[in-house]
């Protein structure tokens, strides 16, 4: 079977002016495919992440995914636009590092914040689009999760349960969605980001050390996973795709 052409396919990615988001944007522009990026407050990265994409008719909007009304308007701004909308990616996110022995520095804020940007942002924006993404030849929504959710392991006790959560989702909305929309996660390790920039770097060899590949992600294996999922992996749905470097088991 041949790879599902993105040409001229519609692609909205959260959050994808960040480093993992714009190279899953760089990498379906790549394919031919019209990218629309949401930000919530980097307006100035997700416009420098769309001036570099190959083709043209990209959009850049804001729309935070834990606001219901931005959310609705982004869907009809995608409707009036393009009229459909093909590939979903929830990729907006949000962390802080607490040690999860700290119990009291896990606040209920903090908790209540990743929750409603991690999981029911991720929600909300596939209810949102649902409609634009059945309305052509069958949606594809893609989560980027996170082997915490299934380590237990990262940067906080919260964002570890947040990720576990989206891919509880991404089993129930795979299924209650089919045929018409496949739903996978992809599920990152570490990934040489932002994040993990501002990390020491002798915490980041250790990760290394104990990675069977022997070194933590790029933003551009993500990326590819993100791709192939969309276009290689057509009879897959319900699936949490590892980008890990084999890192659970070292």
């Amino acid at each position: 079977m041949k790879p599902r052409t993105l040409e001229r396919q519609v692609a909205l990615v959260t959050g994808g002016g960040g480093g993992i988001g714009s190279a899953i944007c760089r990498r379906l522009a790549a394919e031919g495919a019209q990218l629309i990026i949401t930000y919530r407050s980097g307006k100035a990265k997700a416009l420098a992440a769309a001036e570099n994409l190959e083709g043209g008719d990209h959009l850049v909007l804001h729309a935070p995914v834990d606001d219901g009304e931005a959310l609705q308007r982004l869907a009809e701004t995608v409707q009036e636009r393009y009229g459909r909308l093909d590939i979903l990616v929830n990729n907006a996110g949000i962390t802080e590092a607490v040690p999860h022995e700290d119990l009291d520095g896990l606040d209920d804020a903090l908790i209540d914040r990743i929750f409603r940007v991690n999981w029911r942002g991720a929600f909300a924006s596939i209810r949102a689009l649902r409609p634009l993404l059945m309305s052509g030849d069958g949606g594809v929504v893609i989560n980027i999760s996170s082997i915490a959710g299934r380590t237990g392991v990262g940067s906080n006790v919260a964002y570890c349960a947040s990720k576990a959560a989206m891919d509880s989702m991404t089993r129930s909305l795979a299924r209650a969605l089919a045929p018409q929309i496949r739903v996978l996660s992809v599920s990152p390790g570490w990934v040489n980001g932002e994040y993990a920039r501002r990390m020491p770097r002798e915490l980041l060899a250790e990760q290394e050390a104990k990675t069977p590949l022997a070194r933590i992600a790029e933003a551009e294996d993500v990326a590819e996973a993100v791709y192939a999922a969309i276009a290689h992996l057509r009879f897959s749905t319900g699936d949490i795709i590892p980008v890990d470097g084999g890192r659970p088991l070292g």
